[in-house]
């Protein structure tokens, strides 16, 4: 029975990876005939690269199934994990898991995305009040400084902090959910090392802008 209940988790966390390994920006570019996004801009399959093709549509339901796949993982195991010993701290790895499938997805030899669409939907299914408080800092940000780089990694720092703030006392934290929002946030900033490069040198691409193809 303690061998079944190890073996749950390590599934549940497989999963996971697999579902983030699928590259949206490439599988909705292929199949609406647009330029494949690692070949172009930024060279990032992920939706902000998409609307640099100038396809909004294509950028949008990229952006839309990048958050889904981070954000189904983490209900699924909310929904049905609990029978099988699966709590909070494991429904936060799995999100974990999803997100870091995003990053460097098997089915795509390990070159994936940045991972922040699919990082907001982990958070909204830890707790919505956490996603739409990461997805407000992103808007304000992307609004106010149009740089979609920036936005990310202003709110990649933030979610931890609102997890704490948000559930009171740091001590009833959940020792899992506070990892792996930790984890999510460094991979993220790491992620963006080149952009927080531009960014410094002021040659940073604004939100809107397309790229040469």
């Amino acid at each position: 029975m303690q061998s079944m209940q190890s073996f749950f988790p390590l599934v549940a966390v497989l999963l996971g990876y697999l579902i983030g390994s699928l590259s949206f920006a490439v599988i909705v570019s292929r199949v609406m005939g647009l330029n494949d996004p690692r070949t172009f801009g930024s060279k990032n399959p992920g939706a902000t690269n998409v609307l640099r093709s100038g396809n909004k549509g294509a950028a949008v339901i990229t952006l839309l199934l990048d958050a889904a796949k981070g954000w189904l993982p983490v209900m699924l195991v909310k929904w049905y994990g609990k029978p099988y010993g699966l709590e909070e701290g494991t429904m936060a790895l799995v999100g974990l898991a999803a997100f870091v499938g995003h990053l460097y997805p098997v089915f795509f030899n390990f070159v994936g995305g940045k991972g922040v669409a699919t990082a907001a939907g982990v958070l909204l299914g830890i707790s919505w009040v956490l996603g739409l408080a990461a997805g407000a800092t992103w808007l304000i940000m992307a609004y106010f400084f149009r740089y979609s780089s920036l936005a990310s990694l202003t709110a990649a720092v933030f979610a931890p902090v609102y997890y704490i703030f948000g559930d009171g006392v740091a001590w009833y934290l959940n020792k899992g959910v506070m990892f792996s929002l930790f984890i999510m946030s460094l991979l993220l900033i790491y992620r963006h090392a080149e952009n927080i490069g531009r960014l410094i040198k002021g040659k940073e691409s604004r939100l809107g802008k397309k790229a040469r193809t």
